[in-house]
């Protein structure tokens, strides 16, 4: 294309564009102003939409340039058609320029601890680690992003052609606009309206919803195509011409600049009388005219061309050569011959003059001949260097043929798609190589590799193929294990908790004895022991104490049971001492053994987080919050910010919460949801931290707060088929209680108690159901809660914590008067100093203080309801401390007027 046909086009395109031209240019300026006299950061999105051929791409041109002109910092991607199935395709076309120069410490500098996450997915680095989390991912570009905004500030992003984005780009785009107003940072987006794509609706609800309104292009004016073909052809151009150009174009400013110029190539007089042959040049610019056009520039012609669109994107003259099967001397005169036709444009690297013709000519090219050009393009860029996944996208074009050497490089792609957290894309890879098919020694290994890799984004289509992998007698007996493990842990991430534990009970039962065997049956145990109405509890308590209690833990499948029949213990409060040493023997060196850590994929994160929760509640929090904030660390460290990541704030809140730092469990709390909420609602992650945000803000006082919270979540019944942390319907009960509802409160911890009851679960801290009836039933029958708080006393000293003692005896105390009630709060106040947690030696301080105040002991009340205000002013128990005030004031008023009596 010649310079001036190139600025023929682009003014051509901007013809008629004023106000989509000042729309762009109030964009940059406002970012710019705003920046320059010192405002509040404030950024945008900018939409543009419209047909092909409008002027999408000729305005966010000039966009650029005036943005480049205020000293903007200017990041450019572009969707493509034939690259819509290569991850993070626009991702990497943004910001690839900006890191690649930078040196390793830069860049080291620039990302921090997404460093390791982030230059994989940017292609920077190789893709060489386990799979990445999706959530993970988008949060490091975010990250990337963001620094860059504000370490080159202002910054603009523009995204060309998005109806074409791949899947991943569109879809951190979509949760990245959120933040845009926090940034000194516009994005810019054209689009097609009638071709976004159906796998990205968080992308199509950003252009369609959220109050954006995108700036629409539409065709030219009859007028505006007039005033064109008098500018271009002859200011003599007749009325009858001009109208037939529009005519035939519709005003596409696109095709009104293809034809006035096919018109200035065949020398047509601007004319009533040339008008009639319009139409037939009309149609050679695009679909069927297209292609005959370019067949009349020849076979060897054509044949390049074809190739060029089977590369789609950054087409290389020398690998268009090969694929056409042509010297790089004939190539280029091909491409010479093609840019002279305005169908290829550029030198170095080449491409359509516009993505109309680009697809014109690929579906052009016979379904053999792509075929085989696909599979040349593979082979060069895995020949260069460039891996598998790179060549993925061509791959996927081959014709099955029963090549192993194909499945073998679509599985190494589907790796390399995991690990930089795009599984949608390794499952295609990976589909693709079961049609191919693979050879039957592979099949089933294949099958498993597709079960992992649906794993986090379809429970029903993981456990097909995993069922099928393990129905072949060709899996690997390593494998056999790994994804019958597998197997049960989407089925107790489906909720289909019964199901989890019987596929590796029955799987177990086949084995011979050994570490396989002992972790398929560990699995078994973990499935059913989280079961909230689980069936033969008993039973299963036995079987796991039997097989754990004389384990050392000298493997991590003896460590899993340990930990198992540890938190058995616990729900069921056994001895915290037995249960603490049993945990203990669960830990290398008191840390968790190599192969167990928080992100490794063989045993999940499920075992490390059942010691946990069990240190949490034998009131060894020292251990537990260390635990809890490795697990944060590894998660953010390893991009994991999904559901892992929210679990972990979550319970890191749950150790807060014991402590009594009440304000900070809040807030690790409300970071979790936030985390989880990410994900979509309804999930059985938000019901651990619902239940926990709920039970800390009725401990703060803050009763609205605690509704709200249960209103938004949907914090009732029905429960979830798995336990909560702590017991859920005893929270329920307790928020029923708090708000009045007694009858309601009474049928809810009554229904709990049954449950507790028949499975033996009697840990007065995990589910205080019985303490929380007894003080519902006290006023209309108290010889029923006096016999219900006897039976938490006598739990709580089975299971023998200071805490479990404490809090049972200050509620007991709550049930009855005089010299016993005193003897019950002074005993539970001895028991919570021992205690780690503050809150619940708070309350005892408060209530003894009452309870001497109410006998008459004003002095003795005053000095310890001091204590107790003071402790729960660091706790952040608002409604304590007003309590404590009161009876505070009152206390001294009393003592007062003793003194002066």
């Amino acid at each position: 294309m010649t310079g001036h046909q190139r600025d023929r086009r682009q003014y051509t395109a901007l013809f008629e564009r004023e106000q989509e031209i000042a729309a762009a240019e109030q964009a940059v300026d406002g970012l710019c102003g705003r920046i320059a006299d010192g405002e509040a950061i404030l950024g945008g999105l900018l939409l543009y939409s419209g047909e092909a051929g409008v002027g999408k791409t000729a305005l966010l041109g000039r966009l650029r340039r005036v943005a480049a002109e205020r000293g903007c910092t200017v990041l450019t991607g572009r969707g493509s058609e034939s690259a819509q199935s290569v991850p993070f395709h626009i991702v990497r076309q943004l910001l690839q320029p900006a890191l690649a120069p930078m040196t390793p410490a830069r860049r080291q500098e620039l990302l921090g601890d997404w460093y390791d996450v982030a230059l994989p997915v940017l292609g920077i680095a190789p893709p060489l680690g386990p799979p990445a989390d999706p959530q993970g991912v988008r949060d490091s570009l975010d990250w990337v992003v963001t620094q860059l905004a504000m370490t080159n500030s202002p910054l603009v992003v523009v995204i060309d052609d998005a109806q074409w984005g791949d899947a991943e780009s569109l879809t951190w785009l979509a949760s990245f606009a959120v933040r845009l107003r926090e940034l000194p940072l516009l994005v810019v987006v054209a689009y097609r309206p009638d071709e976004l794509p159906e796998n990205t609706p968080a992308f199509n609800d950003l252009v369609n919803g959220r109050g954006n309104r995108p700036v629409s292009l539409h065709a030219l004016t009859p007028a505006a195509v007039a005033e064109l073909v008098r500018a271009t052809l002859s200011r003599e151009a007749d009325d009858p011409f001009c109208r037939e150009v529009w005519a035939v174009t519709g005003g596409n400013p696109y095709e009104v600049v293809e034809l006035i110029a096919k018109a200035q190539d065949r020398g047509l007089r601007p004319a009533e009388e040339s008008a009639c042959l319009l139409r037939e040049l009309g149609a050679a610019a695009r679909g069927s005219g297209l292609v005959t056009r370019l067949e009349r520039l020849g076979t060897s012609v054509t044949r390049f061309a074809w190739a060029a669109a089977v590369l789609g994107t950054e087409i290389s003259p020398r690998v268009a050569a090969m694929l056409a099967g042509m010297s790089p001397s004939e190539a280029a005169e091909c491409a010479d011959r093609l840019r002279e036709a305005r169908i290829l444009t550029g030198a170095a690297d080449l491409e359509f003059v516009h993505p109309l013709i680009a697809t014109s000519v690929y579906q052009a090219v016979p379904p053999a001949t792509r075929t085989a050009m696909h599979g040349l393009a593979a082979w060069a860029i895995t020949n260069a260097g460039h891996g598998a996944a790179a060549a993925s996208r061509h791959l996927l074009e081959v014709h099955p043929d029963d090549d192993p050497d194909l499945v073998r490089q679509l599985r190494a792609a589907a790796q390399e798609h995991l690990a930089v957290g795009a599984p949608e894309a390794a499952r295609r890879c990976l589909e693709r190589a079961m049609a191919e098919p693979p050879p039957d020694e592979d099949r089933a290994s294949v099958l498993y590799e597709l079960g992992c890799a649906v794993l986090l984004t379809s429970p029903s289509t993981t456990i097909n193929h995993l069922r099928a992998a393990l129905a072949l007698p060709s899996l690997p007996k390593d494998l056999q294990v790994e994804a019958t493990y597998r197997l049960s842990q989407v089925y107790a991430h489906n909720g289909q908790l019964v199901d989890a534990a019987e596929v590796v009970a029955a799987r177990a039962a086949e084995m011979p004895t050994g570490s396989g065997r002992m972790r398929l049956q560990a699995a078994h145990f973990l499935w059913k022991g989280i079961q909230y109405e689980e069936e033969g509890a008993e039973q299963r308590s036995r079987q796991i104490a039997d097989l754990a209690d004389g384990l050392e833990g000298r493997n991590n499948s003896e460590r899993a049971l340990l930990a198992l029949r540890a938190f058995d213990g616990m729900v069921r409060g056994e001895d915290a001492v037995r249960v603490a040493e049993l945990n203990d023997r669960a830990l290398d060196d008191g840390r968790l053994a190599a192969g167990m850590s928080w992100t490794n994929t063989g045993w999940g994160f499920e075992v490390p987080s059942v010691i946990g929760i069990t240190y949490a509640y034998t009131d060894r929090l020292d251990r537990a919050e260390r635990l809890f904030s490795e697990a944060v660390r590894a998660f953010e460290i390893s991009g994991w910010s999904g559901a892992h990541l929210a679990f972990a704030h979550d319970f890191l809140g749950l150790v807060h919460r014991r402590r009594g730092n009440l304000a900070l469990a809040e807030d690790f709390l409300r970071e979790g949801l936030r985390l989880a909420g990410r994900l979509g609602p309804g999930l059985p992650i938000q019901w651990d931290g619902t239940c926990l945000l709920v039970e800390t803000l009725l401990a703060r006082g803050h009763l609205a707060e605690a509704e709200a919270v249960a209103e938004k979540y949907s914090f009732r019944p029905p429960y979830p088929p798995a336990m909560v942390m702590p017991d859920a319907p005893s929270v329920v009960g307790r928020l029923l209680l708090a708000r009045g509802r007694r009858k309601e409160a009474i049928a809810e911890l009554e229904a709990v108690g049954r449950i507790m009851e028949e499975r033996g679960r009697n840990n007065t801290l995990w589910a205080p159901w019985a303490l929380d009836l007894a003080s519902a039933v006290a006023e209309d029958n108290p010889e029923r809660a006096r016999a219900l708080a006897d039976q938490a006393i006598r739990h709580a000293g089975r299971f023998g914590t200071d805490t479990a003692m404490g809090e049972a005896l200050r509620r007991a105390a709550q049930l009855t008067e005089g010299d016993e009630a005193l003897d019950m709060l002074g005993r539970a106040v001895t028991h919570l100093r021992r205690s780690p947690c503050r809150h619940e030696l708070a309350m005892a301080l408060v209530d003894h203080g009452t309870a001497l105040r109410g006998v008459g002991l004003a002095h003795e009340a005053a000095e310890l309801l001091r204590e107790g205000l003071a402790l729960a002013k660091r706790c952040g128990a608002d409604g304590l401390v007003e309590t404590a005030l009161g009876e505070l004031k009152a206390s001294e008023e009393e003592g007062a007027a003793g003194s002066g009596g």
